[in-house]
């Protein structure tokens, strides 16, 4: 039948691998069509949630935890080598399991909220004990054992407090109420499930609708015809798409894994080593995580917990965005000159005139961009761009049926068909965005009509843009947003495990008492142990579970030694991001480093020192918070430009060619120059020029008397 194409593309749609999907199952046919389902359920339940009807956040969060639990224990099987197809029947009992503690907050919400902190029942302590033990199989599964295992020793101790030394002891707490407690919003449903269930799940739903319009392929297309000419230019394109798509995703891995299979043999393809090739795609994928707008959702979970609005968070990491892809650009320039690579030839890229009259499929992350920017809140603004994406995939599917009629895809035939859908586009560009923010007002409207009214429009709503995008691609979309998101819904409440006990046992004021005494002595030292903590504890975790930790553990001690709350949480925030290229446990290198086949360790050392900048960065701010665009712009304005002249100088320092080949006592001498540019300041910039241009002046001269 007809159907066949569409329903096996649900069943299969093309994702990118996760962090830890060396476990994914191979389903039976029925059981594909019912994850299917389940997804796609998924994906518009929550649509429906944040857009249309508000349910009380307790049910909403059981419902998103349970509901991706199993959707999760489906989807991956307890270990990577699996004997045979299928879901076994207790991980179906595991299904039930999961969906049924969800269930049980159903039905028990108003006695669960009366007896909230206080009072506790059977049924409450049965289903806190499965429910918890379930989101650490569901983690396990997902994101390996790193996070489980960090949250199992915060369980433990809570019960262990009493026989600790010093400031870890506690009076300790019995089982019922800990599990009572952690299966709450107090823990598994507290701030960080808040995000999952809402930012996190709305823009993986729009880079999937991205994905599906073919947004992203376009993005990497563009990015090789603008660069992969140049020298070194694959892997400068994959610089580039790295800060145009990475911030959309909320997981360093998956950006990895999306690019890399494009950006690594291209790489490899002009001379590239392997481990080179897989640590320049890690650190540019990783460097999305810390761009604005989105900042992988991290700028959301960051406006939650400070209270600070998106806006400021967004427009703060601006500069150290510019300064990380700077230093990235700079080291795969440098390594280039240095080793004499060249790039593609044009013959072998993407025509760049035909790219630039494909522009419009760039237009979902500009009006994404532009709703952000216009007060609009992120929901609208996320609900803009799927409308956008929309609109951009049935222009691309027009633009390719009429090029396909011609029997030739020439670019002075693009644009004339470019020029003739300009028109439609602006048309239906005006009317998606009036549908979209006009919905806020038509809602209340319609409800005093009933239920029956307000799914008539919401079907309305949905079969306007399947209709104009394609029911099989629509399905796609929402089938791949509920996959991507899984990974982020276990993560995210199997932090607040580790939230949760810190709240109950108090340990965080503790650590920040710990911190204040180190501070005593000197206040750098208090930073580089919140540094060393937060890397560690980042360690073997995506980025929203890293911060989310970081936050809880080490920022309220930053701030009670007097450091400005937006900098001690970029501060941690910054240091949760680069752990996934930071030895030993760097999840990014690692899945780069499998997919050009390289060393995973060389991969790693190479992806830090790519990344070197960002460990220092966040030091500066500390500083002097005019990097985090707070202070005045002739300052704001100094410290950039003095910063990137000092990311060229740590460059030119670690690859070792600064206008020539450069000799060790020199790399040093240089690195102490960049270090007194990265620091904000006048007297610092006037040493770091004094140190690095004498020196670059000094290679030139050189190098034209080597060629004379």
């Amino acid at each position: 039948m007809s159907t066949t194409p569409a329903l096996e593309e649900v069943i299969k749609p093309p994702m990118a691998d996760e962090e830890f999907s060396g476990n994914r199952r191979v389903l039976s046919r029925w059981e594909g069509i019912l994850l299917a389902v389940l997804c796609v359920g998924f994906t518009v339940f929550h649509l429906y949630v944040l857009n249309v009807y508000s349910l009380e956040p307790l049910l909403f969060r059981a419902i998103h935890v349970g509901w991706g639990g199993a959707l999760g224990l489906i989807l991956y099987a307890p270990f990577r080598r699996v004997a045979k197809a299928g879901v076994p029947w207790y991980d179906w009992l595991l299904v039930l399991a999961s969906i049924g503690c969800a269930v049980y907050v159903v039905i028990e919400l108003d006695g669960l909220l009366f007896r909230a902190g206080a009072q506790f029942t059977t049924g409450d302590v049965i289903v806190g004990f499965i429910g918890t033990l379930l989101v650490l199989e569901f983690t396990r599964r997902t994101s390996g054992l790193a996070l489980p295992i960090i949250a199992t020793i915060f369980i433990i101790y809570c019960f262990v407090g009493p026989w600790m030394p010093g400031v870890l002891e506690h009076k300790g707490f019995e089982i019922p109420r800990f599990f009572t407690y952690i299966y709450s919003e107090y823990g598994i449903f507290g701030v960080t499930t808040q995000v999952s269930s809402s930012y996190i799940i709305l823009f993986v739903t729009f880079a999937a609708f991205l994905q599906v319009s073919k947004v992203g392929d376009y993005i990497n297309d563009l990015c090789n015809a603008m660069f992969g000419w140049a020298r070194g230019g694959p892997a400068k394109a994959a610089v580039a798409s790295g800060i145009m798509f990475g911030s959309i995703s909320g997981s360093a891995v998956a950006n990895v894994v999306a690019s890399g299979m494009v950006t690594i043999p291209m790489m490899r393809k002009v001379g590239y080593d392997r481990p080179t090739a897989a640590a320049i795609e890690a650190t540019s994928s990783t460097g999305g995580q810390m761009t604005p707008p989105v900042l992988g959702a991290g700028a959301f979970l960051m406006a939650e917990i400070t209270g600070i609005p998106y806006g400021q968070i967004a427009l703060a990491a601006v500069i150290p965005a510019i300064l990380f892809y700077t230093a990235c650009w700079i080291h795969v320039d440098l390594h280039a000159i240095r080793l004499g690579l060249k790039g593609v030839s044009r013959s072998e890229l993407p025509p760049l005139k035909l790219m630039l009259t494909r522009l419009y499929l760039f237009s979902p992350l500009i009006v994404f961009v532009w709703a952000l920017l216009a007060g609009y809140s992120p929901f609208r603004a996320g609900g803009l761009g799927i409308m956008a994406a929309l609109i951009a995939g049935w222009l691309s599917r027009l633009f390719h049926d009429i090029n396909s009629a011609d029997g030739v895809e020439d670019p002075r035939t693009a644009a004339v068909v470019l020029g003739a859908l300009l028109l439609r586009f602006a048309a239906l560009a005006t009317g998606g965005i009036l549908l979209v923010v006009g919905f806020q007002y038509a809602v209340p409207f319609i409800k005093q009509f009933g239920d029956v009214a307000v799914w008539s429009m919401v079907a309305v709503l949905v079969g306007l843009p399947a209709a104009l995008f394609g029911w099989r691609r629509t399905l796609e979309a929402l089938n791949l947003a509920a996959r991507d998101t899984v990974q982020l819904v276990a993560v995210c409440a199997c932090a607040g495990i580790i939230v949760g006990v810190i709240a109950l046992t108090g340990i965080g004021g503790r650590f920040s008492e710990l911190i204040l005494g180190i501070a005593g002595a000197s206040q750098l030292a208090a930073m580089l142990f919140a540094a060393l903590v937060a890397l560690v504890l980042g360690m073997g975790m995506p980025t929203t579970a890293a911060y989310a930790i970081a936050a809880a553990v080490i920022a309220p001690g930053l701030t009670k030694i007097g450091i400005p709350v937006l900098v001690a949480h970029m501060f941690v925030f910054y240091f949760a991001v680069v752990s996934a290229i930071t030895p030993p446990v760097a999840l990014a290198s690692f899945a780069a480093a499998g997919m050009a086949q390289a060393d995973p360790w060389k991969t790693s050392w190479i992806a830090l020192k790519m990344g070197l900048a960002t460990f220092l960065v966040p030091f500066m701010f500390f500083f002097s918070p005019v990097l985090l665009m707070q202070g005045p712009w002739l300052g704001i304005v100094q410290a950039t430009i003095s910063g990137a002249i000092g990311v060229w100088f740590l460059a030119g320092s670690t690859e070792g060619w600064f206008g020539g080949r450069l000799a060790m006592p020199l790399r040093v001498i240089l690195f102490f120059g960049a270090l007194n540019l990265l620091h904000p300041g006048g007297v610092s910039d006037f040493i770091g020029l004094g140190i690095g241009l004498p020196i670059y002046l000094w290679q030139r001269f050189r190098l034209r008397r080597a060629i004379v």
